[in-house]
């Protein structure tokens, strides 16, 4: 092969360049055991290139030429969470960067970080493809063991990656069932008290037809009764010292008249809204102050009273698990394409309904929400994963359904970007480890209790996905992570979809 054809940023410092000798490239531990042969093969191949102090290359470009340094000294970095991290500064002799997964997979990378020149440095420049067919040809085993170490990685990173989200859905359908089942065991065991109340009904109105009622006065009790009814949902929420007095002043109006049962019938009474006045006007209503035909009538409109509270514990029941599916819908987002205009109010409600089990009776939810904040142009079921994983970690970080402490999600913007946060009152996240959460595989939670893929699957789907940023600010008792989300991510990200 001819010598490497560099990029125009790359061979802008190329004049005065020249082939590196034999003893040169023995002198350099990377290449220090190959024989004469494949040192000349490396010298007719490469160049020895100065740089000046500034980029030698850019993370994310196309990966073109391995870099040997000769001297001077270089800055490793990489962009993290939009911040250019120094991961290693070295001026030592033979240090190497670049192509070197060109000769993996399909030989072809992107460079995984930035390389900068802090000083002058000269360096052996050898083209990738160069650098591919040397290792291929010379080190063959050795390439297969790569390759499996590469693909195998990332073919394991796939599968651990699709588990944690068969795990998280394996949980929120437990949460989901358990959630569902609540409305539908009141439903059902309401639904049988109905069934009661009604046939009480039956035999209370057979009671008062066979009393031989003026048909004005059943028309009255009548009237009385769709009052009643009425008042069942405009009923007061009171307190239980003042249930408790309103129940012994209506027991007491009862006892008086020689009505029996007072004390049970006065409780339906109070939960239904009905005073004494309303008494009062059942009574003059049969023209009786005592007898059976005033017991029969009470008893009458006690039971339509509870028919009707039957019928919105019913009706309470029936709207829970319309809303549960509707939640699961929109979570799941069964009915949206890949990229849409998206309320991410909608999605963090939702997931918090998915997640409502984990609260336990200890977790105060607080919702701070910016309702004047526009749509994103998101995948909506992509963040809802984002959203579980932050939810869940912040439960879990509180103690889950036996803990205590406050959930936080607040939402906001700032310029162009809707800022979504989510807080918890939890320990905290040490500082010697607060740097790697996102790292795949990292976890703090017990083996077995977390894959350590939730935050890095999380920032990946923010990051690269939605051109956002995914960060944490963490101090005992407060710890905030914040998902900044553009109104427009670029067109790559939407494309990516």
């Amino acid at each position: 092969m001819n010598a490497p054809d560099l990029p125009a940023n790359q061979a802008a410092g190329q004049e005065g360049t020249r082939r590196p000798s034999r003893d040169l490239l023995r002198s350099l531990f990377l290449f220090e055991s190959l024989d004469d042969d494949r040192l000349d093969w490396i010298s007719e191949h490469a160049l020895i290139e100065s740089r000046p102090a500034g980029v030698v290359y850019s993370e994310g470009e196309t990966a073109t030429c391995l870099f040997v340094l000769l001297s001077g000294t270089v800055s490793l970095r990489r962009t993290v969470r939009g911040d250019e991290v120094e991961l290693n500064r070295t001026d030592r002799r033979g240090a190497y960067a670049g192509a070197t997964e060109s000769f993996v997979g399909e030989g072809s990378a992107n460079y995984p970080h930035s390389v900068y020149a802090i000083t002058a440095c000269e360096f052996v420049v050898i083209a990738s493809e160069d650098f591919a067919y040397m290792v291929r040809t010379w080190f063959p085993m050795a390439v297969h063991l790569l390759d499996g170490l590469f693909v195998g990685m990332r073919a394991n990173e796939a599968i651990v990656g699709q588990r944690e989200r068969l795990l998280a859905l394996g949980q929120l359908t437990a949460g989901l069932t358990h959630e569902l089942n609540n409305p539908a065991a009141a439903a059902a065991r309401a639904t049988s008290s109905l069934r009661e109340r009604v046939s009480s009904m039956r035999h209370q109105l057979a009671g008062l037809a066979s009393g031989e009622l003026d048909p004005e006065v059943l028309a009255s009790l009548t009237t009385l009764q769709e009052d009643a009814v009425g008042r069942v949902a405009k009923a007061p929420s009171l307190s239980p010292l003042e249930a408790s007095d309103r129940e012994e002043s209506i027991a007491e109006w009862l006892d008086d008249r020689d009505v029996p049962g007072a004390y049970d019938l006065s409780p339906v009474m109070v939960a239904a809204g009905l005073d004494r006045d309303f008494l009062e006007r059942v009574a003059t209503s049969v023209a009786l102050t005592t007898g059976a035909k005033l017991e029969g009538a009470l008893r009458w409109i006690t039971c339509t009273v509870e028919t009707e509270q039957l019928m919105n514990e019913i009706q309470d029941a029936v709207d829970r698990v319309s809303a549960l599916v509707a939640a699961a819908k929109q979570y799941s987002q069964l009915d949206r394409g890949t990229y849409a205009s998206t309320d991410v109010h909608a999605g963090l409600d939702s997931t918090l309904v998915m997640l409502a089990a984990k609260l336990g009776v200890g977790i105060r939810l607080v919702k701070d929400y910016d309702r004047t904040l526009p749509a994103v142009n998101a995948n909506g079921a992509e963040l809802n994963q984002v959203w579980t994983n932050l939810l869940d970690n912040a439960i879990s970080a509180m103690g889950g359904v036996d803990g205590a402490g406050t959930l936080t999600v607040r939402t906001g913007r700032d310029d162009d970007f809707v800022v979504v946060e989510i807080g918890d009152t939890g320990p905290g996240v040490p500082d010697d480890i607060v740097g790697r959460i996102f790292e795949p595989f990292f976890s703090t939670k017990p083996v077995g209790a977390g894959t350590g893929l939730g935050l890095d699957i999380s920032y990946r789907i923010v990051a690269q996905r939605h051109g956002g940023d995914l960060r944490v600010d963490s101090r005992p008792g407060d710890t905030r992570f914040q998902v900044r989300l553009p109104l427009e991510p670029p067109d790559s990200t939407a494309a990516a979809g």
